[in-house]
């Protein structure tokens, strides 16, 4: 049986950690020094010098992904991102929320002095620079958001997506009630804005899932050379993490796999299947009532609106007149590609046709904080192109069903 021991106290009179929170876990003969950290403070910049330059480690583990170290260390590694393998994969939502969240921390960067995560950052150059080996312990940001995005309903993904959107374009100050919450909390629970501490499910999974997650991986680094080992993360995360690095007797490898995994659901989209039925119905009672004139009419109503509002988000978001053409003429066959949205064949179509160049990525921060920003840069204009065109296919199938509806009950 594992043997552990929790130190919840912390020496505020120390040299080495004044004033800082800390959580001492010892297990199966490995010391943990669990240093709690606020993501937008240079005391805990210099608490994570202070730590590192004590030579008192053999390891350093921080609250990072290998995505979100690249994204601290690396920005100019968006520039190798391919956008029509994310469009394909249909992963324009989660590198839309991955915006948003470097578009948040760019604006507590500039309002603050400081960047965010700034000693993450450091504890892992300054870990390179000893020669001490770095252990990345955060699960990847993507898992997260899938994970998280599953437990959601379909009104609770509206929500989650409005109130990402309106972090992308807000300009505003980030308020000192927010500030001081960040300090004490995490930086993906902020980024998700009040709806995180309203929804449970959401809750738990950037949270509760990942202090589990970050001592799993603790405990699945475990190295015989390794008996002191600093942990650098969000104050946040302190108590949980301690409580599940000292009580999980679950091997690790096993559940970091289960804390990995995004179950496979069968998404059926009942209510687009329900308007398609009824349109569908709709149009074939036309045909039986009507004749050939009230049928054809009612194909031509079809066409009309899901074909012309997706036009039209096209066109609103500044697409490529090709672009729009495509929404226009993909949009009406949707009953024959329900799992294929109509805003990415349009935004492949867009990405060819105005491929971003490389300038594109590296202001893509700096301009994602503007409306007009995101109208001038080619990688947002292209998420733009998505979003804009899917949701006029949708408020066109909704109008026609409404519509075909009302004729019949006439």
């Amino acid at each position: 049986m594992n043997e552990a021991m929790t130190d919840t106290s912390f020496d505020a009179d120390s040299d080495l950690l004044a004033g800082q929170p800390v959580r001492i876990v010892e297990r199966d003969g490995v010391r943990y020094t669990l240093l709690g950290t606020a993501h937008v403070s240079l005391a805990s910049v210099q608490a994570v010098e202070r730590a590192i330059g004590s030579g008192q480690f053999d390891a350093v583990a921080v609250e990072l992904d290998p995505q979100r170290l690249q994204a601290l260390t690396n920005p100019d590694a968006l520039a190798k991102l391919d956008l029509i393998e994310v469009i394909r994969k249909n992963r324009i939502a989660l590198f839309a929320a991955n915006l948003a969240l470097a578009t948040y921390q760019r604006r507590l960067a500039e309002q603050l002095g400081i960047e965010p995560g700034a000693e993450l950052k450091r504890a892992v150059l300054l870990a390179k620079e000893r020669d001490l080996p770095v252990h990345l312990i955060d699960r990847d940001v993507g898992l997260t958001f899938r994970r998280a995005s599953q437990r959601l309903g379909f009104f609770g993904k509206i929500k989650l997506v409005m109130g990402l959107g309106a972090g992308l374009f807000s300009s505003e100050d980030v308020g000192e009630a927010e500030i001081e919450k960040l300090k004490q909390g995490d930086m993906l629970e902020s980024s998700f804005g009040e709806f995180a501490s309203e929804s449970p499910a959401l809750y738990e999974a950037i949270i509760g899932e990942r202090d589990r997650y970050m001592a799993t991986r603790l405990r699945e680094e475990h190295n015989s050379e390794q008996r002191n080992v600093l942990a650098v993360v969000g104050a946040g995360h302190l108590a949980g993490l301690a409580r599940y690095l000292e009580g999980d007797t679950e091997a690790p490898a096993a559940l970091r796999e289960q804390l990995e995994a995004v179950p496979k659901k069968r998404n059926i989209p009942w209510i687009t299947l329900t308007i398609l039925a009824v349109v569908l119905a709709g149009i074939g009672i036309g045909f039986w009532r009507g004749g050939l004139d009230m049928g054809t009419h009612m194909l031509a109503i079809w066409a009309l609106y899901t074909g012309g509002l997706a036009g039209l988000g096209a066109l609103l978001a500044g697409s490529h007149p090709l672009s729009i053409l495509t929404a226009i003429a993909v949009a009406p066959f949707k009953p024959f590609r329900l799992s294929i949205p109509t805003g990415a064949f349009a935004a492949v179509v867009e990405t060819r046709l105005r491929k971003p160049a490389y300038r594109d990525f590296l202001q893509l921060r700096d301009d994602a904080q503007t409306l007009k920003g995101w109208y001038r840069n080619r990688v947002t204009r292209i998420v733009l192109t998505f979003m804009l065109t899917n949701l006029g296919s949708m408020l066109g199938l909704w109008l026609t069903g409404f519509t075909v509806y009302g004729k019949l009950a006439s």
